[in-house]
């Protein structure tokens, strides 16, 4: 690929990258999660284990003489709780599509029944599996005590998990995306386009080309959004990009893709790896008159994909961003994944690296 002189380039000067502006109006876009019952997420379900366990410690020290006797209904109790919770957490999360298109009070019906229902059979269970059940402190478990319970209990979890829906749709977001929208149309299409008119005498084919890679980037920034894609996508879409900032800066460009293709199946927020590598090309490639390395690099590791971005610190100092990328991709991997997923940043010696972890 022959370079095009960076010399005729110009800049906009605006102070974030474009597709900062492109991953918050995909963040904005994006549908929350499937409203309250949106429970399929190892942090919901921990938050909830630790919950129910946590009332029924305090509960069982009204009807506790002695310490012993409380860790005993206590570990009684949660031999009750956890497959309940489990029962219960599992059924939402089959249900999750029908129940959240349901009027709000058949989504309490079905919350508070569900509840019910799961305590009374794990509880069922339990007693079914332990002959001396009365004698193991689970005499007052048995009957319809562990059903009102649950219902009790499933009402305040589904209560929680509706504000922690609402939660995730600030209440300015319309007003958030029209003016991230006007923003986001003349910053990264102003350069391409230069770059693209340079090349339209100098060689016709690349210049299409050019505008091909940039008619796709924009669809995906600015078009309709899923609520995941693939991680292969992404990557795809980043080597789309790269490939027009590859022509702009011609030899002081140098990328190493290192991909593992068991490694795109997983599932991340969309327009996640763009703002990164962008990140990369402006802070690690634009400053330097000597140009940057930027590494690509994908694996499975223990069940879950590993996607690392590293660019080259250069030594003349880049002007300073607001971390806009990089609030916006942790905020949108926590909204998806939860505590499963891990974005870690770090500088290690003349290297600056993003690390991002999630579940395949």
């Amino acid at each position: 690929m022959s370079a095009v002189p960076g010399a005729g380039m110009r800049s906009t000067g605006f102070g974030a990258t474009s597709f900062d502006m492109a991953a918050d109006v995909a963040a904005l876009r994006r549908p929350g999660p499937d409203s309250a019952f949106d429970v399929c997420h190892v942090g919901v379900v921990l938050r909830a284990l630790l919950f129910v366990h946590g009332v029924m410690a305090i509960g069982m020290v009204f009807g506790a003489s002695s310490f012993a006797i409380w860790l005993g209904l206590t570990a009684a109790g949660s031999s009750v709780a956890l497959p309940g919770v489990l029962i219960w957490l599992l059924v939402l999360c089959g249900l999750k599509r029908p129940l959240a298109a349901a009027p709000a009070p058949v989504q309490w019906i079905a919350a508070i029944g569900f509840g019910a229902i799961s305590a009374w059979l794990s509880a069922t269970l339990v007693a079914a599996l332990l002959v001396d059940a009365p004698s193991a402190g689970l005499g007052a478990l048995i009957g319809f005590g562990p059903a009102l319970a649950g219902a009790a209990i499933a009402a305040t979890m589904f209560e929680w998990l509706r504000l922690r829906a609402k939660a995730t749709v600030p209440a300015e977001t319309t007003a958030r995306l029209a003016e991230l929208q006007s923003r986001i149309r003349p910053h990264f299409l102003f350069n391409t386009l230069n770059t693209a008119l340079t090349l339209v005498r100098l060689d016709p084919a690349k210049a299409e080309g050019v505008l091909e890679d940039l008619a796709e980037l924009f669809r995906v920034a600015i078009g309709d959004t899923a609520e995941s894609v693939s991680l292969a996508e992404e990557v795809e879409l980043a080597q789309r990009y790269l490939d027009i900032e590859q022509i702009r800066f011609g030899s002081r460009l140098h990328v190493s893709w290192e991909l593992d293709p068991e490694a795109g199946s997983a599932r991340v927020p969309p327009l996640l790896l763009q703002p990164l590598v962008e990140n990369a090309v402006r802070h690690g490639v634009e400053p330097s008159a000597e140009g940057g390395v930027i590494r690509i690099r994908t694996k499975v590791k223990l069940g879950r994909a590993v996607l690392s971005i590293a660019n080259s610190i250069p030594k003349e100092a880049s002007r300073p961003g607001n971390g806009m990328a990089l609030k916006n991709v942790r905020e949108r991997l926590r909204l998806m994944h939860d505590v499963a997923a891990q974005f870690d940043t770090r500088q290690e010696a003349d290297v600056f690296r993003v690390q991002i972890v999630v579940p395949i």
